[in-house]
């Protein structure tokens, strides 16, 4: 079995999984009830304040794992950003357990999600704590 060469961050499928949800959250809370527009909806879309406004919590972890490809120089940077997008990875699956229960998404979907979301937790816990495989050597 020959193995893939990594290029780039997108070409890892931990990526793939987190950036196809993070897509996928974003189609179906455009359809939450406006009621919950400022509350549900905007933090299942958005991070914490250091993020862009209309930045998703989905997206940021995709986007924190871009930035931590780029930091590969450096372990601690590495880890410290791929960290992040394991918290972001848990609390995204939070706001699907609220969605869900609040019948704003569908059961069976949100447990695909939520599963999909076990997998990339699962690649990321990986890779760091075994991050040795992915950094530049200088």
């Amino acid at each position: 079995m020959s193995r893939k060469i990594i290029k780039d961050h997108k070409d890892l499928e931990v990526y793939k999984m987190a950036f196809d949800s993070a897509m996928k959250i974003f189609e179906i809370s455009k359809q939450f009830p406006v009621e919950e527009r400022y509350s549900l909806t905007d933090q299942i879309r958005r991070s914490d304040a250091r993020r862009l406004a209309n930045a998703s919590l989905s997206r940021s972890i995709c986007a924190n794992f871009a930035e931590g490809w780029r930091k590969r120089r450096y372990q601690a940077a590495f880890v410290a950003k791929l960290s992040d997008c394991e918290a972001e990875s848990a609390e995204t699956q939070t706001w699907i357990e609220f969605a869900v229960k609040c019948k704003y998404m569908d059961v069976e979907i949100g447990r695909e999600l939520y599963g999909t979301y076990n997998q990339v937790l699962s690649g990321l816990v990986h890779i760091i704590n075994n991050p040795s495989p992915w950094l530049i050597k200088r």
